[in-house]
């Protein structure tokens, strides 16, 4: 077996230097807010001006552009960032070649649904799945979700969220053949995805919900266990299928950093129950 091949640190330098001067140069002044002033012999923002838009001296931002070994924190990236205007992919590429973790996004808004991603939860059929938003909200989920797990479409506000459904809705709790091990995995990745959120208000108005409706939520949070996200199995007591087995997995959904896409596959005889399933319930 062949060693693995070692990071060349001056390559990613030199690389690095050079995106930083051609999203430079596809700058004017006026973009920026400065004046063009006179004739300029070379294309884009001169060292300078980046640097005093960016709060750095230009020796060292000309120091950076030449790929030398100076080592940028993540607040001079992110200044950076703004100074050349740069989008979130351009954003992320800048931080990969300087080896720093890029800050953790907090989305913020009215979370939406795309079309491309609807149509692929559609496609699904034999799979049930539904996408989770920033609050593990329910924003969205597939047929074959709704004969397994319930009848999304009829709940409302804090009831259409997970933690709200595995804690406080007897039915989906009857669902659950190993609650206590899935409630308590669903808390600690709840807890883990809560870290970028606290404070916020609907965040805050959720868990003071689920402490007055649910003993073993109040017992469980304080205790302040975090997971990531797993993969694993989930065993469903169907109340009229039977018992079923599935295969979960949790995905991200694209540039959305809070938004994840969570899939049931069928294993053993789940999938021809839950084509039955599906037969017998009219959409």
């Amino acid at each position: 077996m062949s060693d693995a091949p070692t990071i060349d640190a001056d390559a990613r330098r030199r690389e690095a230097g050079e995106f930083l001067r051609s999203r430079r140069e596809r700058l004017v002044p006026s973009d920026v807010g400065l004046s063009n002033g006179f004739r300029r012999r070379t294309p884009g923002l001169r060292r300078e001006e980046v640097a005093m838009l960016a709060g750095v001296g230009t020796t060292w931002y000309t120091w950076l552009e030449q790929g030398r070994d100076v080592k940028p924190s993540n607040e001079v990236l992110s200044a950076l960032s703004g100074a050349l205007q740069l989008d979130p992919t351009e954003r992320r590429h800048l931080f990969v070649l300087h080896d720093r973790p890029l800050p953790d996004p907090r989305s913020t808004g009215v979370e939406r649904i795309n079309e491309p991603l609807r149509r692929m939860l559609d496609s699904l059929t034999g799979q049930p799945a539904y996408v989770l938003g920033r609050r593990w909200d329910l924003l969205a989920w597939n047929r074959a979700a709704e004969v397994v797990y319930g009848p999304y479409g009829r709940l409302e506000g804090d009831e259409r969220n997970t933690l709200h459904l595995i804690f406080t809705d007897p039915d989906h709790r009857r669902l659950l053949v190993d609650w206590e091990a899935v409630a308590r995995a669903s808390l600690a990745m709840f807890r883990a995805d809560y870290a970028r959120h606290t404070g916020n208000p609907d965040f805050t108005r959720l868990i003071a919900h689920l402490t007055r409706q649910s003993t073993e939520f109040a017992q469980w949070w304080p205790q302040r266990e975090v997971a990531r996200p797993l993969a694993g199995q989930k065993r469903v007591n169907h109340p009229t299928a039977g018992q079923m087995l599935f295969e979960y997995s949790s995905l991200g959904v694209g540039d959305l950093p809070d938004m994840k896409l969570i899939v049931f596959t069928p294993l053993d005889d789940s999938g021809k129950k839950l084509e039955q399933l599906l037969r017998d319930r009219p959409r």
